[in-house]
């Protein structure tokens, strides 16, 4: 669509034409130039009018390759000819506007404002006032543009675009299916509702809507790039690669949509090359800035991942969540409460909104917000909620398990914790200390005590062996809780080691007279005995020695 002009509106007196073969050859030229617009070729279209030599004076030649240019992605191409004109005072209709437009499009949005205000009133200005207003944050100014909207296509796809930009995608959704009722033949704004379907993660509905503009342009650089995007979140990123790899050669030579492309692919390829692409998109591709602090999560650069969101107010979802966990990852890091109650607080703002409470993400952030205030409870009632959409997810069943075992139901716990494959997660000491416990209170100790055989001599290991010890002789575990209150003390020769200790040998010669356990403990808990220099552990030693002779029974 050509805006507000359905031709190339050059003027009669331009340019003298003192033959027929000129005016035939300008003709030719006018429907060539034509054609190309409408087929949508704008790099094209600049060479035919450059190549044709037109009088200085004919500024709506300049004026055209303005338009070029701005319908390319070359803003700052377009901004250098309007603002040349403006220099010259040219009387212009719309030029300050569309100074402001290309303002706009390079994200200065001041300088856009402060143009807009030398423009004279029309209904682009108050569109565009309407876009910089949401741009700018200013609310005052965002409702007063609103109630300027009429009902006519442009103001209506622009208030559908503001309703996409706050996340409200079943409102613009509702503007955008009555737009197509009442005009079939836009069906570009099939490529908007398949947008809105994508954001509610409707993915294959995204793709159903997406075809019907592809059918008719399947070299639409936008369209190709959203159905990627929904062949990743349907299949993979292998898959959607291949998608995108058709339009990367295009991008590379118009230029339009390229940092998006670009963008994409290192998301498609795993963050592979992601340092090397998102910084430079940061103030770019919006999603760069949170790829870029994903990245950063996943390598475990926490600092540098708070750095990058510590200054930005959230303004939809995705950026609360992140926001959220980046402030609870550090926060545990560095065992900050401030940190740990802004990401409580970031969970709880989505998982209550009425736009996210009944989806995944939204019980998600729910549990969260649960999780970090210690109410285990509500946690597993939240993702109790969604677990068969998350069944296989590492993530999903460690969190729930340590749901579990807060709450102490430890056979579910354990059952969700031998779920996880994930390597980084197994190795965690939260997940070896909380199967530990559920494998004790479960009665299998010695699969607790196999995985305290499992680490390396770390304070962690140290700590663990305090679990263990304590946890088996609560469950009356003695010959386990011996043998960790044993290697503590050796490790540490602390008063509470030794009676730890104490009291499980008697435990286990307790269970051994009730014929509860083996008479071939006997010998165990003696020779753990003789590593105690003190002078109970002889005389335990003695008392034990005492019965196994009354009883006949032979021990070393």
């Amino acid at each position: 669509m050509i805006l507000s002009r359905a031709k190339p509106a050059f003027s009669a007196n331009s340019e003298k034409a003192p033959s027929d073969n000129k005016e035939q050859a300008g003709e030719k030229n006018y429907l060539q130039f034509e054609g190309l617009l409408l087929a949508r070729d704008y790099t094209g279209a600049i060479t035919v009018l450059e190549f044709k030599k037109y009088p200085s004076q004919d500024y709506n030649v300049s004026l055209w390759i303005a338009y070029c240019y701005f319908h390319k992605g070359d803003y700052k191409s377009a901004l250098h000819i309007y603002e040349k004109l403006y220099k010259q005072k040219i009387d212009v209709k719309n030029l300050e506007v569309n100074i402001a437009c290309c303002y706009f499009y390079l994200g200065m949005y001041e300088e856009s404002h402060e143009m807009l205000l030398q423009a004279p009133t029309g209904d682009l200005k108050i569109r565009l006032n309407f876009h910089i207003s949401h741009k700018l944050k200013d609310e005052a100014s965002l409702m007063e543009n609103h109630q300027n909207l009429q009902d006519i296509l442009e103001d209506q796809l622009s208030l559908a675009a503001i309703h996409y930009l706050r996340a409200h995608y079943q409102e613009a959704i509702d503007i955008y299916k009555r737009l197509l009722i009442q005009n079939r033949e836009n069906i570009a704004l099939n490529v908007y509702v398949a947008l809105c379907y994508y954001k509610l993660d409707y993915y294959d509905v995204s793709q159903e809507v997406l075809g019907l503009y592809l059918n008719r342009y399947p070299d639409s650089v936008i369209a190709i790039n959203l159905k990627a995007c929904n062949t990743f979140r349907l299949y993979n990123g292998a898959t959607a690669e291949t998608e995108l790899r058709s339009i990367v050669d295009q991008t590379v030579n118009v230029g339009f949509g390229y940092d998006l492309v670009k963008h994409n692919l290192v998301v498609f390829n795993d963050g592979e090359d992601a340092m090397q692409v998102f910084p430079i998109l940061v103030d770019v591709v919006p999603e760069a800035r949170l790829n870029l602090v994903i990245h950063h999560l996943r390598i475990g650069d926490l600092r540098e991942a708070y750095e990058l969101l510590k200054d930005t107010q959230p303004a939809i979802p995705q950026e609360y969540i992140l926001k959220g966990v980046v402030n609870a990852a550090l926060g545990q890091e560095i065992n900050s409460e401030d940190h740990v109650k802004t990401a409580e607080e970031c969970f709880h703002l989505v998982g209550s909104s009425s736009s996210e409470c009944d989806t995944i993400h939204g019980r998600q952030c729910m549990a969260a917000a649960f999780f970090l205030a210690g109410q285990f409870e509500e946690v597993l009632v939240y993702l109790s909620s969604i677990k068969s959409y998350l069944h296989s997810d590492d993530t999903f069943n460690f969190n729930f398990a340590q749901a579990k075992t807060a709450c102490q139901h430890f056979k579910d716990a354990e059952d969700s914790f031998l779920l996880i494959q994930d390597p980084k997660i197994k190795n965690h000491y939260v997940y070896i200390s909380n199967l530990a416990r559920c494998f004790v209170m479960n009665r299998k100790p010695q699969e607790a005590w196999e995985l305290y055989l499992r680490m390396d001599n770390t304070p962690q290991s140290f700590n663990l062996l305090i679990q263990i010890g304590n946890d088996c002789y609560k469950m009356g575990e003695f010959w386990y809780a011996a043998k960790a209150f044993d290697m503590l003390d050796r490790l540490d020769p602390n008063p509470e080691f030794w009676e730890g200790k104490r009291g499980a040998i008697v435990g286990v010669f307790q269970g051994v007279v009730a014929k509860t356990h083996s008479v071939d403990m006997l010998s165990d808990i003696l020779q753990l005995l003789r590593t105690s220099n003190l002078g109970q552990a002889e005389h335990i030693a003695k008392v034990i020695r005492n019965w196994a002779k009354d009883e006949r029974l032979t021990i070393s």
